[in-house]
C-alpha cells in the first residue's frame, strides 16, 4: 500500500517529462525557435516567460502573444531477457498567452498564462510494468501578472507571482499479479483535482552596448499541495476489499527553482546570436511522503533527483520586412539518479533541435511558426525500489524486485502563434 500511493504521487510532480525531469519547455514560439532561448532577448510579449524585465524594452505600447504546440511523443520499452516490448504514444497541447502594456516610459506591467506541465502518459493496460504505472493524466495551469520597472535605457528588472492550479489522473495495477474472483486484475485510480500553488520570478536585463544584452532570470521553489485526492480500488478480491478500501490521500512535492543566465548579440543590424545556461534546482525532490486518510502510516519514500544543467544557444535572421527565421539547439540533463528510472518518468538526457520562422502580415500582426525534434539517448535502466510483499510458509516475506530494460523516446512538437503589437 505504501509503495503504490508513493508511486502516484510521483505522478503528481509531472510525469511529462520533456525538460530534464518533468517541465515541457515550450513557452513561446519565436523563442522555442531559437532553442528555447530568451533570457536576453527581447522580441514579444514571450520576455514575461523567459525573462520579465525584458518587458521594458519592448518599443510598442501594447503586445499580445498567443500560440500552441502539438506535441507528440513516443516511448519504446524493451526487456531482451524477458522477452518484453511495449511503447506508448501520446499527443499533448501546451498554449501560452502573453500579454503587455507600457504604463509610462519606466513602468510596464504584463499577465502570462501558460502551461510548464501537462501532457499525457498511457501504456498498455496490464503490461508488464502495470505494477508501477498503466496511465497518467497531467495538467497544470500557470497565471503570471507581472511589473517590470525600467531603471534606465541600460537596465531593467521586473517580477511577479505565479499562480498555479493543476490536477492529475493516475493507474496501475495493486502489484504484478493480485486478481479478483474473475480473474481481472486489481487496481487503482487516484484522482486529484483544484491542487494549488503560489511562487514567482524575478529578473534584470543590461544592456551594456548597443549590440550586447545580458539577462538573468529566476524562479522559485513551488511546493505543490495534494489534500484530500481520492483513491478508488477497482477488482480487488473479497477477502482484500477491507484493506483496499476506498480512501483519500494529502501529499506535497515540489517543483524546483530555476536559474537561468544569459545573452543575446547583435552580430549586424539582421543577425542575432543568443546562448541561455540554465540551472534547475531538482535536488529539493530528495523524497516524497504520503500521509493517508486512514490506518495505513505515513510513507517516506526516497527519491534522489540531483540538480541539472541546460545548455542552449540560438540564432534568429530577419531576411526581409516580411520574413524572420530562427533555428537552435540545446542539450538538456536527466535529474533522474541511477536506480530510480521508472516508466513513470522515462526521460535521460536529450538534445533538442528548433526551428521557426515569422511573416509579417503588415506592421501589427505577425504570425509565428516552430518546431522541435527531442531525440533522447537511447539508454538501459531500471527502478529498483518497487516492494511486494508474498507469504512464504505463511509468513510474509517483503522482496524488492527491480524493473528494467532499454528506453527510447523521442518528440516531435510543431507550434504556431500569432503576434500583435500596436
Amino acid at each position: 500500500m505504501r509503495k503504490l500511493l508513493s508511486l502516484t504521487l510521483l505522478a503528481l510532480a509531472g510525469t511529462s517529462a520533456f525538460a530534464g525531469g518533468y517541465r515541457v519547455s515550450l513557452q513561446g514560439q519565436k523563442q522555442l525557435a531559437m532553442g528555447h532561448t530568451g533570457v536576453a532577448v527581447v522580441n514579444s510579449a514571450e520576455s514575461l516567460f523567459f525573462n520579465p524585465a525584458g518587458i521594458s524594452f519592448l518599443e510598442d505600447k501594447f503586445n499580445a502573444s498567443i500560440g500552441a504546440n502539438a506535441l507528440f511523443a513516443e516511448t519504446k520499452f524493451q526487456n531482451e531477457m524477458y522477452n518484453i516490448q511495449n511503447s506508448t504514444q501520446n499527443v499533448g497541447t501546451p498554449f501560452n498567452i502573453y500579454v503587455t502594456y507600457k504604463i509610462n516610459k519606466w513602468l510596464s506591467a504584463g499577465l502570462a498564462v501558460y502551461t510548464p506541465y501537462g501532457s499525457e502518459v498511457e501504456w498498455d493496460q496490464d503490461w508488464e510494468g502495470s505494477h508501477l504505472v498503466n496511465n497518467i493524466d497531467l495538467k497544470a495551469f500557470y497565471i503570471q501578472p507581472t511589473i517590470a520597472l525600467k531603471v534606465s535605457d541600460e537596465f531593467s528588472v521586473g517580477g511577479g507571482p505565479i499562480y498555479v492550479n493543476g490536477s492529475v489522473e493516475f493507474n496501475r495495477n495493486l502489484n504484478r499479479s493480485l486478481t479478483d474472483e474473475n480473474g481481472n486484475r486489481s487496481d487503482v485510480n487516484l484522482e486529484a483535482t483544484g491542487i494549488t500553488a503560489w511562487g514567482w520570478t524575478a529578473g534584470f536585463m543590461f544592456n551594456p552596448c548597443k549590440e550586447m544584452r545580458l539577462g538573468v532570470n529566476y524562479r522559485s521553489e513551488i511546493i505543490m499541495e495534494a489534500r484530500g485526492g481520492d483513491a478508488t480500488f477497482n477488482d480487488v478480491p473479497v477477502f482484500l476489499q477491507g484493506t483496499y478500501s476506498n480512501t483519500t490521500f494529502n501529499a506535497d512535492l515540489p517543483l524546483p527553482a530555476e536559474l537561468t543566465a544569459g545573452l543575446s548579440l547583435n552580430v549586424t543590424d539582421k543577425w542575432m546570436i543568443a546562448f541561455d545556461f540554465n540551472r534547475t534546482m531538482w535536488s529539493a525532490y530528495e523524497s516524497l511522503n504520503v500521509d493517508f486518510d486512514n490506518s495505513v502510516p505515513t510513507s517516506v519514500n526516497p527519491r534522489n533527483y540531483h540538480d541539472t544543467n541546460t545548455y542552449r544557444v540560438g540564432t534568429q535572421y530577419k531576411a526581409t520586412d516580411k520574413f524572420t527565421f530562427r533555428a537552435g539547439w540545446y542539450k538538456d540533463e536527466s535529474p533522474i539518479s541511477a536506480g530510480y528510472f521508472a516508466p513513470e518518468t522515462p526521460r535521460n538526457d536529450s538534445m533538442g533541435y528548433t526551428g521557426g520562422l515569422t511573416y509579417q502580415i503588415n506592421k501589427n500582426l505577425g504570425v509565428d511558426a516552430s518546431f522541435l525534434y527531442l531525440h533522447f539517448d537511447e539508454i538501459d535502466a531500471s527502478y529498483d525500489h518497487y516492494q511486494e510483499t508474498t507469504l512464504v510458509n505463511g509468513q510474509p516475506v517483503t522482496s524488492t524486485i527491480p524493473f528494467g530494460g532499454t528506453y527510447k523516446s523521442t518528440v516531435f512538437s510543431p507550434g504556431v502563434g500569432v503576434t500583435y503589437s500596436f
